[in-house]
Parts: C-alpha cells; sequence; structure tokens
C-alpha cells in the first residue's frame, strides 16, 4: 500500500519527465540514424533509416572538427580559470571581509542571474573597437583599441573572459559554503602545529575541499562543453569559425539548414564527450578522505 501511495505521487513528475525529457532523448537518439530533414517535419515516419552514415560524416566535416576544437579550447581554459577565480573569491570572502561578505556575494553571483542578452550588450560595448570602455581607455594612453571581437586570435580568448566573469559567482558562493563546512578545530589543531598559511590552504583546506571541487568542476566543465549562448549572441561563431562551438554548430545543422538526423547526431557525439569527461573528473576528485 505504501508502494503505491508513493507511485501515485510520483506520477505527475514522472509525466513531466516522460513526456518532455525520456521521450525527445530517445527521440532524437532514434532520429541520429536516420536522414531526417525539414520534408520529413509533416511525416516523421517517412525518414529514411541510414545506420551510422550521420556519425561517420561527422569525423569528415572539417567545420565539426574545427568546433570540437574550439569547444575544447573553450573548456581546457574556462573551467580552471572558473573554479581558480571562484575558488580564489571564497577565500577572500570567508577570511578577511565578514561584515561585507553578503554585498560582495549578492555582486559576484549577480551576472549569473542576469540575461545573457544584458551581458552581451554590457561586454559590446567594454570590446567595442572604436567606442568601447577598453578603447577609450586605450585611447587615452595614445593606443588604438584592439578589435576583440573581430579577430581570429582575440575573438575566442574574449569569450573565455566573460563566460568567466558570469560564471565565477556559481563557483564562490559553492566554495564559499564548503570552506564555512570546515570545522574550526581542524584549522585551529594545524596552526598549533605549526602550519603556516600556505601549509593550511594545501593541507587542510583543498582535501576538505574536494567534494565540492568535485561538483564545481563537473558542472562547470558540462555548462562550458555546451557553451551556446557567448558565441551565437556575441559573434555568432566568426569570425571565420573561430569561436565556432559543437552546441552552435548543432544548432545551425539543425535549425538554419533542417539536417535534424545530422544535428541529432552531433548532440550525442556531444553527451558520449561530456560523459566521458565526468567520469574521468569523478575518478581524478573522488574524496580519499574516506
Amino acid at each position: 500500500m505504501q508502494n503505491l501511495a508513493g507511485w501515485l505521487f510520483s506520477t505527475p513528475f514522472l509525466a513531466v519527465f516522460g513526456t518532455f525529457m525520456a521521450f525527445p532523448i530517445l527521440a532524437t537518439l532514434a532520429m541520429s540514424f536516420t536522414s531526417f530533414g525539414l520534408r520529413d517535419v509533416t511525416d516523421p515516419f517517412g525518414a529514411e533509416f541510414i545506420g551510422l552514415e550521420n556519425y561517420t560524416r561527422l569525423f569528415e566535416d572539417e567545420k565539426f572538427t574545427t568546433a570540437l576544437f574550439n569547444t575544447a579550447y573553450f573548456v581546457v581554459l574556462g573551467v580552471p580559470l572558473t573554479v581558480g577565480t571562484g575558488l580564489a573569491a571564497a577565500v577572500l570572502l570567508n577570511s578577511g571581509v565578514e561584515r561585507m561578505r553578503t554585498f560582495f556575494r549578492v555582486g559576484f553571483y549577480a551576472p549569473v542571474v542576469t540575461s545573457i542578452v544584458a551581458v552581451a550588450v554590457v561586454w559590446r560595448f567594454v570590446l567595442d573597437p572604436a567606442d568601447g570602455l577598453i578603447a577609450g581607455l586605450a585611447a587615452e594612453v595614445g593606443l588604438d583599441g584592439p578589435n576583440f571581437l573581430g579577430s581570429e586570435i582575440l575573438a575566442m580568448p574574449s569569450l573565455i573572459v566573460m563566460a568567466v566573469w558570469r560564471n565565477l559567482g556559481t563557483a564562490m558562493v559553492l566554495f564559499l559554503a564548503g570552506l564555512q563546512a570546515i570545522p574550526t578545530e581542524v584549522r585551529e589543531a594545524a596552526r598549533i602545529d605549526g602550519a603556516g598559511i600556505w601549509q593550511e590552504f594545501r593541507r587542510i583546506t583543498v582535501p576538505l575541499l574536494r567534494p565540492t571541487m568535485l561538483y564545481v568542476s563537473v558542472m562547470t566543465s558540462i555548462a562550458f562543453l555546451n557553451v551556446f549562448e557567448e558565441p551565437f549572441v556575441m559573434t555568432d561563431g566568426g569570425p571565420g569559425d573561430s569561436t565556432l562551438t559543437v552546441s552552435l554548430h548543432m544548432y545551425q545543422e539543425g535549425f538554419d539548414f533542417f539536417h535534424m538526423g545530422y544535428a541529432s547526431s552531433m548532440a550525442y557525439v556531444l553527451f558520449t564527450v561530456i560523459l566521458a569527461i565526468t567520469l574521468l573528473q569523478l575518478r581524478l576528485l573522488r574524496d580519499r578522505t574516506r
């Protein structure tokens, strides 16, 4: 009877999850083995089954290879910077500004909950080569402002800086919660034993923060592997595909060119990459204190 009551209470969630999550995921998987396109929208069962052709085509597609490289570049630079700056901000807030802690929390976290469009408008002003904030500062010393978003070399680093600025607030809040959960007795014992600030951080803080670090690293990696809004709003993948990411390329193939089957195969390749990286992080950063 108790089991029946549990299933009854779970039914609304299961219905929503099955309709809006499980079914689309399975439908996308099935679609990735077909030539589903615009002409099949009115007749989904009319799509031709082509097996692994979409997947083999991916690795012959230079644009997909470029998107994969750009995404890897974004993750390899963006994740450590976000985790590192978030941890540094949390340590500073936890140690020296107790009265203003709430103010700084809100300040750092505000970009996370701000619309990407609003953030993009601000950053376009900051990075504009003619009238932007950086260009204005450069002009004060007689220099020309760099064309950050118009340069194939500078465009992706500019988006990475923007993404780190926008997401470090989440990392900071999580690390701050982890730091406040560390017993003060442990720190005091380390200081009594003669541990310095660096030794305390390395031997006490980092090991006890490992579960938080694992969570922050995994969630940040997943978010950055799925990066879409930043290049979509700021550069549309340009200049010259230098900021084209897998998610943006998938969107273009699916909704601009209506190659739904091909876009679905990209989605599952990206899912496989995310799963592999997540499992690797779980192995490397797992809690070794137990």
